[in-house]
């Protein structure tokens, strides 16, 4: 298993620590470039409950997202929200979406969240 980057490592970090969720990042991820806001870990899963809890289809899978675990050591993930898959001239979804993304496979990254625009 490669090392993760400790640029990326350490901007979780900062993330899970301050309890932020307005630092922008975008991600290569298997082929995928992904944009949008990290949040912290708590914050990302109880965003999801909410969203699944609202679901007649979908509400008993709530509870998994209620649950957090406090782990030792650096995050292994990354929790993006208001985030976008950018393909083509479009972001999907438009509105932003809910991603989590492991760090050790994330093959580049930038600081910022990309945005198409049409001139």
């Amino acid at each position: 298993m490669p090392k993760p980057d400790e640029l990326i490592t350490g901007i979780a970090a900062l993330v899970e620590s301050g309890q932020s969720s307005q630092m922008s990042l975008t991600v290569v991820t298997g082929g995928a470039v992904l944009t949008g806001r990290l949040a912290p870990e708590a914050v990302w899963r109880q965003r999801v409950s909410e969203v699944l809890t609202g679901s007649a289809q979908l509400k008993e899978f709530a509870a998994i997202f209620d649950t957090v675990v406090k782990r030792d050591g650096p995050p292994t993930h990354l929790h993006f929200h208001v985030a976008r898959i950018l393909q083509g001239t479009m972001g999907i979804p438009e509105t932003g979406g809910m991603y989590r993304v492991a760090i050790e496979d994330v093959s580049a990254w930038t600081v910022g969240d990309f945005s198409y625009s049409e001139h």
